[in-house]
């Protein structure tokens, strides 16, 4: 069998080193496209790994696709331009895997429509650590036996989005529970508004932090009278991420559907 073909979009990010890196160190795959605005012409190796590999860095992502033979594309890009970036990768017929957080419902749904019109796979997780994902799913367990719950997500300071996409699918999966996790509370007032935080589906309440040392890190916490309940992940660096990343790659690339987060191609058994 040949190996997967990988692009990375985003390819000199902090995200994307590290998925050129675990790419190009996985005997069953090949990097052979990075798409970044920066430093175009130059090798992708030399910058990245400290030594050449005849992979260029390209600015335009349709050209760069159509000259080259790509089985996969990973995007680790912005908020701003994901969804453009995944209409292009996904109408040129590519297998496409997302990281960047940042689109909502209406552009999920037509990246869906996107993937099946043209017979390709979609994979797009939060988060691509398995830690992160095992406390979405913790969570969604623990959201039955609670009434309250709160989310604190802490990120560092260069993040732009909040909250981060994790905490939006984790309140997702806790209000699938129930209709409403704000019970007892008194009637509110904000000082200063904004004080308690965004107010989720099923009144999850998410409070963003963003701080220089962190990298990313969720604490859920669940409440009633007499007891809490916190569960907590941690991120310490960006390689934890790349198991999730590399098992996405190799699952688009066998299979033809849709997929919004990690948890579906996971087994726990």
């Amino acid at each position: 069998m040949s190996n997967i073909k990988v692009g990375v979009v985003g390819a000199l990010g902090k995200m994307g080193r590290e998925v050129i890196k675990a790419v190009f160190d996985n005997e069953s795959m090949e990097l052979v496209l990075a798409i970044d605005m920066f430093n175009v012409g130059l090798d992708i190796g030399e910058i990245v790994l400290n030594k050449k590999i005849d992979v260029k860095i390209e600015s335009d992502l349709c050209h760069a696709i159509e000259s080259k033979d790509v089985d996969v594309v990973v995007d680790f890009t912005q908020p701003s331009s994901i969804y453009n970036n995944a209409k292009k990768i996904l109408n040129s017929k590519v297998n496409l895997v997302i990281g960047t957080t940042g689109l909502n419902d209406e552009q999920l749904e037509e990246l869906k429509n996107l993937t099946y019109e043209n017979h390709v796979s979609t994979l797009i997780a939060p988060n691509f650590s398995t830690g992160a994902v095992l406390l979405m799913m913790f969570s969604k367990m623990a959201a039955k036996y609670f009434d309250n719950a709160e989310i604190i997500e802490l990120h560092h300071n260069q993040k732009k989005d909040a909250p981060s996409g994790t905490a939006i699918k984790t309140a997702k999966m806790i209000a699938s529970v129930k209709d409403n996790f704000e019970n007892g509370n008194c009637e509110e007032v904000e000082l200063i508004k904004g004080a308690r935080g965004a107010k989720a589906d099923s009144n999850v309440r998410i409070h963003s932090v963003r701080m220089p040392g962190f990298i990313a890190s969720e604490e859920v916490i669940f409440g009633e009278n007499g007891q809490i309940l916190t569960l907590r992940h941690d991120s310490m660096n960006r390689e934890c991420y790349m198991k999730g990343v590399l098992l996405s790659i190799d699952y688009v690339y066998k299979h033809k559907e849709f997929v919004y987060g990690l948890e579906n191609i996971l087994s726990f058994n």
